[in-house]
Parts: C-alpha cells; sequence; structure tokens
C-alpha cells in the first residue's frame, strides 16, 4: 500500500504548489514523507487529500509547513466542509429572504 505512488503524487503537488507560493523549493525527504501522506490518503481518500492540500495553500499559514499538514489534516478538512456548509446556508437564507421581500411588494 505504501509502494502506491499516490504519496509521492501528493508530495510532488505540495512541492509545486509551495515554490509556486514562495518561489523555492521545500526541502523535503520523500521517502520519510511518504509515510504521513499515506496517513493522510488512508484516512480521507486520495482526491480529498488532493482537495486538501490545494486549499492548505490557499489559507492563511506562514510557510506552510508539511507536518503542519500532516498533525492538522482532519481540522483543516472539517473547517473546509464548515464553510462550504455555512455557505450553504447562507445562500439558502438569502433566497428565503428574497422571497419573502418580493412577496411583500
Amino acid at each position: 500500500m505504501a509502494n502506491d505512488k499516490g504519496p509521492y503524487i501528493l508530495i510532488s503537488l505540495y512541492e509545486s504548489l509551495y515554490k509556486q507560493k514562495y518561489n523555492r523549493s521545500p526541502r523535503i525527504n520523500k521517502f520519510r514523507e511518504k509515510w504521513g501522506m499515506q496517513d493522510v490518503i488512508d484516512s480521507v481518500g486520495y482526491e480529498r487529500a488532493k482537495e486538501l492540500i490545494e486549499y492548505y495553500f490557499r489559507i492563511n499559514k506562514f510557510n506552510h509547513p508539511l507536518q503542519f499538514f500532516f498533525y492538522n489534516f482532519d481540522r483543516i478538512d472539517r473547517m473546509q466542509k464548515d464553510i462550504q456548509n455555512d455557505r450553504i446556508h447562507r445562500d439558502h437564507l438569502r433566497e428565503e429572504t428574497r422571497k419573502l421581500v418580493e412577496g411583500i411588494e
């Protein structure tokens, strides 16, 4: 399972996003970090792990360390889901308010 290329692909994604954001490559021992990435994949799945890495670079975090991602990916996942649910709820409330206002006028 750990011999799969998935962790290496995600680590490469992390490296490319890091380089894009900071104009320098991170120092990563890919062989060591593949185990942490494999744990992320085992917990949330490959596609969700990819989404979380991309989301991680959109949040305001200094230097975006890989170890922080490994230790907090579950919190990042929960935070992103809460934000999406809140956005859906606000859109629903906005639509109900619009209908009420149009009904009054």
